[in-house]
């Protein structure tokens, strides 16, 4: 009985001292990864795609895929996932880039439109027209206020005509004039309307 409660309460100092054990692990990953991302980051923004997605050996650095490899669970390399499917979109590998941006865990708030649009925006590249209005649909309600709620409601409109569903894209268009009439995409979305009302009356 006394060998058993042993066992338990040792079973229980282990996994309180394993736990505590992963947080600093997961915290040492954290800082290291985010460390190794700033370097990524700087090829980024001078537009050095290539290098900011392998990393260079002549600096001894590595790019956003080593991250999203080495560091997978981090928010550094969540973060990592959706630069370098910008590096591969930037590239001309819109394919990768949408690999990138499956991988990739939409942040809540406004901080996630951006990259929601962005995906809608890789789905109409390779001809997926109903995801990219569905997504665009989902970046409008993401964060919804008068500039980018319009905006991506205009552009689901467009996505749904492109799809051959009419009746979706009048549903979207019509949002925006309805519910957001001090936009600034209003125009598109009434010529949008226009154009759909003369195909069905035609």
């Amino acid at each position: 009985m006394r060998i058993r409660l042993l066992a338990q309460v040792c079973a229980v100092i282990l996994a309180i001292g394993l736990s505590i054990g992963y947080y600093y692990y997961s915290t040492a990953q954290e800082q290291e990864a985010q460390g190794l991302l700033s370097q990524a980051e700087n090829y980024y923004l001078n537009a050095e795609y290539e290098k900011a997605l392998t990393g260079s050996d002549e600096d001894f650095t590595v790019g956003f895929e080593q991250i999203i490899s080495n560091y997978s669970g981090t928010d550094a390399a969540n973060l990592a996932s959706y630069y370098a499917a910008v590096c591969e979109y930037n590239l001309g590998n819109t394919q990768q880039a949408l690999s990138y941006m499956n991988e990739f865990e939409v942040p809540d708030g406004i901080l996630g439109v951006g990259p929601l649009s962005f995906k809608a925006v890789l789905h109409t590249e390779i001809g997926n027209h109903a995801n990219a209005a569905d997504i665009y649909v989902q970046a409008a309600e993401h964060d919804e206020n008068e500039s980018t709620t319009p905006y991506n409601y205009v552009e689901a409109a467009y996505a749904y005509d492109d799809a051959g569903n009419t009746e979706k894209a009048r549903e979207y268009a019509q949002k925006v004039v309805d519910q957001y009439p001090n936009s600034n995409v209003l125009v598109d979305a009434e010529k949008l309307l226009g154009k759909l009302a003369a195909v069905n009356n035609g």
